[in-house]
């Protein structure tokens, strides 16, 4: 039942549009490189980079923080978290569902992350999972408006 619920979600929000169709080959492909922009963001640790994949009234919704709202937020955030001193040895985020109508989309998948947390001196690994809709832009672009994620294991206290 949750399995259909966005999907069902999707096609109600866009049930009284005529014009309204399913992703394209070419919407999925642009949604998958939406999402390695963001890997290739954050494996560089490039705030600029990573604000880049999301529309300009994104929300960011991390795990045991409030919600980031608007690009503006998500991109500080993200200059902090890089500026703290942590250390992406690799990054890798795997699509298992993209699916959608006409302009609005959502990817469903899993991450896995090794690197240093700020002052770690041994490298550790993390992995989860994540939920983000897309929007088409006007400019035919594909910008996340809403990310989600969830981890496997909570880091252990110290």
């Amino acid at each position: 039942m949750r399995r259909m619920l966005i999907p069902l979600t999707l096609c109600l929000a866009t049930a009284c549009r005529p014009d309204a169709g399913p992703l394209t080959e070419a919407d999925i492909a642009a949604l998958r490189e939406l999402g390695q922009s963001y890997v290739r963001g954050f494996s560089a640790n490039d705030a600029d980079a990573v604000a880049a994949v999301y529309a300009e009234d994104a929300v960011e919704m991390p795990p045991g923080y409030p919600p980031r709202d608007g690009v503006d937020a998500i991109r500080t955030a993200y200059v902090s978290y890089f500026e703290a001193g942590a250390e992406t040895m690799d990054f890798a985020m795997t699509a298992t569902e993209i699916d959608g109508i006409d302009g609005l989309a959502f990817d469903r998948g899993t991450w896995l992350w090794t690197g240093r947390e700020e002052g770690g001196s041994d490298p550790i690994t993390q992995s989860g999972s994540y939920l983000a809709i897309a929007r088409r832009q006007q400019d035919g672009s594909w910008r996340y408006t809403a990310m989600m994620w969830t981890a496997d294991q909570l880091p252990p206290f110290e």
